[in-house]
């Protein structure tokens, strides 16, 4: 499918801005992001058909305020402005934006003045919406009408009807505004006029094209990591040019239990490719003996990973491309909202390898989001356990080895996650979280089995619900069967004799614990 309908997305540093792009997705309309700091010819070479202005922390009077070079707003485009972008809209057009009488941070309830505009249409005459500002707009932008209220923002919502430009105050994006989707969907059909769909099916038709085109007859090498993102990847890639791909999957001996195993089985049972199987695991556990920082621990796992990848790549000598499961939260997180000043992170395993080797990027997943690239692996005919499996990090359980790491602490680990892990699909609840996992902490404490005394380790196991990893919430596991996990762990895993659950949610703890 060609990208004839986009709509761009001008990111002025709200936490939901992927947020905003994933909902436009959602509407089976294309989005992407960029940096407020775009230039014209940039923004109007991407021949978008309708712009959104996020969110964002600033103050749109203040003298650092992030302000576009240019007037968007004459550009003659549809637009829609959310929150910060709401208030700049008013700021360029006469209106008055000044620090609100009460601030809206939460749960608030909009009250439709115009039931007929566009923007409400089939939304609820009051519908709850989630607000979060400290400014208000308290003098109406010139040649706009008011549309809704709310009781802490008698301008909440803004049009003119003639332009196409409106403006909300609260974030339709997030869930807990629960008309939300629709009221961007009808920005985007109604106002906007947009027909086309983006859509999975869509994606893998024009996916396979432009990889059969850009790589012709050359051969290209994947890094199979046993994830759901490269494995797709892959999936994706034999169905496009077969046996040119070749795959490498390193074991580094901090896969889950059996991680490798399942892998080969998962690819000699599904679909015909060339998979490498480089055992690793001495190496990597060898170099990394007695280290208990997290960061030197991470770049241990990195490095090694290099260069075993290289040593393998070797084999194939003639390959041109080096394929990568890059998504596009990774693309739009290397560019900050300051723009140009940004400095490019690397997100990879296989960072780095490009460059040494000489080799050209082939990045299939590159626009895409984790949900989508999940839907694509479905057409693909990945089996649905692998395709709902929680994110797992590229260092393994070397982070989830709290201190220093040994093939022992690792088993451990692998047989408790394992059956942590187990548990949640017996009991039918796996799907309904975003990531669970154990996690082995330094310490020991005493316990009592049977007759006996113990001093072993401790165990905490982890599990939260999310949208999309940027924040989440701790899942109210149910005691009995937190009970069973605990027991079950216990009494099963020598070595193990006490199990905690964390109840930490994102913001202020992260998921993973290092």
């Amino acid at each position: 499918m060609e990208k004839n309908e986009k709509v761009i997305i001008l990111d002025f540093g709200s936490q939901y801005t992927q947020l905003i792009a994933r909902k436009v997705r959602e509407c089976n309309v294309y989005s992407e992001i960029h940096p407020f700091s775009i230039s014209k010819e940039q923004l109007l070479a991407l021949t978008p058909n309708a712009i959104i202005l996020s969110g964002g922390p600033s103050s749109v009077y203040a003298e650092d305020a992030p302000h576009p070079s240019f007037d968007v707003l004459s550009l003659g485009l549809p637009t829609l402005g959310i929150c910060y972008g709401l208030q700049l809209i008013a700021y360029t057009r006469a209106g008055n934006v000044d620090k609100a009488a009460k601030r809206e941070f939460g749960k608030a309830f909009l009250k439709i003045k115009d039931s007929h505009n566009p923007l409400f249409e089939g939304v609820s005459l009051e519908t709850q919406v989630w607000m979060s500002h400290g400014d208000s707009l308290n003098k109406l932008p010139e040649g706009f009408d008011i549309i809704a209220d709310s009781d802490n923002s008698p301008i909440c919502a803004i049009s003119n009807v003639e332009k196409k430009i409106y403006g909300v105050q609260f974030h339709p994006e997030v869930q807990h505004s629960l008309e939300g989707k629709k009221i961007l969907n009808n920005f985007l059909r109604n106002i906007v006029g947009l027909k086309d769909k983006w859509t999975a099916e869509a994606f893998i038709e024009t996916a396979i094209n432009e990889i059969k085109s850009k790589v012709g007859t050359d051969t290209v090498i994947l890094g199979l990591s046993g994830g759901v993102d490269s494995t797709v990847a892959a999936v994706l890639l034999q169905k496009a040019i077969g046996d040119q791909l070749h795959c490498i999957h390193v074991d580094s001996g901090l896969m889950r239990l059996d991680e490798s195993e399942k892998l080969m089985k998962l690819f000699a049972e599904n679909f015909d490719m060339s998979i490498e199987l480089v055992n690793g695991a001495d190496k990597f556990l060898g170099e990394m003996a007695g280290v208990s920082d997290p960061e030197q621990k991470r770049k241990i796992i990195g490095r090694i990973f290099i260069e075993l990848f290289e040593e393998a790549a070797v084999n194939h000598k003639d390959a041109k491309w080096l394929a990568q499961g890059t998504l596009y939260p990774d693309v739009i997180e290397s560019i900050s909202v300051k723009g140009p000043s940004a400095t490019i992170k690397s997100h990879h395993n296989v960072g780095g390898l490009p460059e040494k080797m000489n080799m050209k990027i082939l990045e299939p997943f590159r626009e895409l989001f984790k949900d989508e690239v999940r839907e694509v692996g479905r057409l693909l005919g990945v089996p649905a356990w692998f395709i709902d499996r929680h994110p797992f990090p590229g260092p393994g359980l070397g982070i989830r080895v709290l201190g220093d790491v040994t093939k022992e602490k690792c088993d451990l680990l692998r047989r408790a996650d394992d059956i942590y892990i187990n548990s949640l699909l017996e009991a039918g609840v796996y799907n309904d979280i975003w990531q669970a996992f154990a996690v082995l902490l330094p310490v020991k404490s005493v316990g009592v089995m049977g007759d006996e005394r113990t001093y072993e380790f401790t165990c905490a196991i982890r599990a939260v619900t999310s949208t999309d990893g940027m924040t989440a919430e701790w899942y109210p596991m149910p005691y009995d069967l937190l009970e069973k996990i605990s027991n079950n762990i216990i009494n099963e895993v020598r070595g193990i004799n006490r199990v905690v659950y964390d109840i930490t949610s994102k913001p202020p703890g992260t998921i993973e614990w290092e």
